[in-house]
């Protein structure tokens, strides 16, 4: 039994003392691992391997809301959209107050003669005797003449009554200009005739009716009774309002 035993621990002595060769990876003929694109190189069809990491599982509790930050600047104005449809009508609003009566721009005037007319050597305005309107008095009587006060656009118009076979000739005048003519031939018939002239004044212009001087034998009629003869004008626009 004892040699037995003898022989079995010469035997693992044996074992032991057999020099055994070195240890080696199975991957220590590969390039190492952070050279990635040497390593799919060196092996074709090599999956590529990614790192993923499940963000879910590092998500923390929901912090609280932030300040509100700074606006940004105005964007671009867009274009304008198509027109809405339209809206039902609005009741009717109060009536306003009355507005200041001294703002009020107006002249009127309308004169009438009662004496008849005929021609001399000079050229003769027209004088009026009776009054019908002169708002406000921008009409001088003495001087048969408008005078304008409030630049604008005035209407004028003049009626006379013909002297049976004399020839009938004025002017509507303004300032030195003539601007329409009333003119009716001789005829043994008397009859009314008008004209009527619309007007630019500027302030200080005077309007006024001139009979023709005697060189053309002419007249206009009227009587003590009824009025013939008529000059009327207004302003219908103010230059300024």
């Amino acid at each position: 039994m004892f040699g037995s035993l003898l022989l079995a621990s010469l035997f693992l002595h044996m074992v032991v003392s057999i020099p055994q060769p070195a240890c080696h990876r199975c991957c220590d003929h590969l390039p190492p691992l952070d050279d990635a694109a040497t390593l799919r190189e060196s092996m074709p069809g090599m999956p590529e391997v990614r790192t993923y990491i499940n963000m879910t599982i590092l998500k923390g509790d929901k912090g609280d809301r932030g300040e509100r930050g700074t606006p940004g600047k105005p964007g671009i104005e867009g274009s304008l959209g198509p027109r809405g449809t339209e809206g039902h009508k609005g009741d009717k609003g109060q009536a306003g107050a009355p507005g200041d009566a001294c703002k009020s721009q107006h002249s009127a005037f309308s004169v009438g003669r009662r004496k008849s007319l005929h021609s001399i050597d000079n050229y003769q305005a027209l004088i009026f005797d009776t009054i019908f309107v002169n708002s406000p008095e921008h009409f001088n009587m003495f001087a048969g003449k408008y005078r304008c006060q409030i630049p604008g656009i005035y209407f004028f118009n003049v009626n006379i009554h013909t002297w049976n076979f004399k020839e009938t000739y004025l002017h509507i005048m303004q300032n030195n200009s003539e601007k329409a003519i009333v003119y009716a031939q001789p005829s043994d018939r008397s009859i009314m005739q008008s004209q009527s002239v619309m007007l630019p004044l500027q302030e200080g212009d005077e309007v006024w009716v001139r009979l023709y001087k005697r060189e053309r034998e002419n007249a206009i009629y009227s009587d003590d009774v009824d009025i013939y003869i008529t000059f009327n004008g207004y302003l219908i626009k103010p230059e300024i309002e």
